[in-house]
């Protein structure tokens, strides 16, 4: 989604650039590779652009809105996550009364967590964590470099 858009903004900056469809669709294979949009999407939406449009996002696409998703279910997940990590989605589901397929969605994406041994944890450090990662390492380089039968010592 996010390359498209991209190509979406050369074509409106060819558009503007006073480009025709065929001078503009070489310069974006150019630019993008294998990722190009499809020749055919390339004329289109130079056609809709010169024509006056400036809106290069997606159009709202028919279908039925996610309902089960909301702020107040993030939340309630959220809390009880903070509870007791070592919930399973099966188990949040079924106290939360909220379909499985939400609870695996509001975790992996909406919190940005998953599972390891057994535990939810953030998939992303803090910088706290990151910080302290570097100085545990930078000390087990320099124990390395001042004894070298250092790593003799580890079972």
């Amino acid at each position: 989604m996010q390359r498209s858009l991209e190509q979406r903004i050369a074509i409106k900056f060819c558009v503007k650039l006073g480009k025709s469809a065929v001078e503009t669709f070489p310069m974006v294979k150019t630019a993008f590779g294998d990722d190009c949009l499809s020749e055919h999407q390339v004329y289109r939406w130079h056609k809709s652009l010169l024509e006056g449009s400036e809106e290069v996002g997606d159009e709202a696409r028919a279908g039925r809105p996610s309902t089960s998703t909301t702020d107040e279910n993030v939340t309630r997940v959220r809390e009880l996550l903070n509870s007791d990590r070592r919930l399973s989605i099966r188990l949040m589901a079924q106290t939360l009364n909220i379909p499985k397929s939400t609870v695996h969605e509001i975790v992996t994406n909406n919190l940005q967590m998953r599972k390891v041994c057994a535990k939810l944890v953030p998939k992303v450090l803090t910088d706290d964590q990151k910080s302290r990662r570097v100085e545990t390492c930078q000390e087990l380089l320099d124990l390395c470099e001042s004894d070298t039968h250092f790593l003799d010592n580890i079972n």
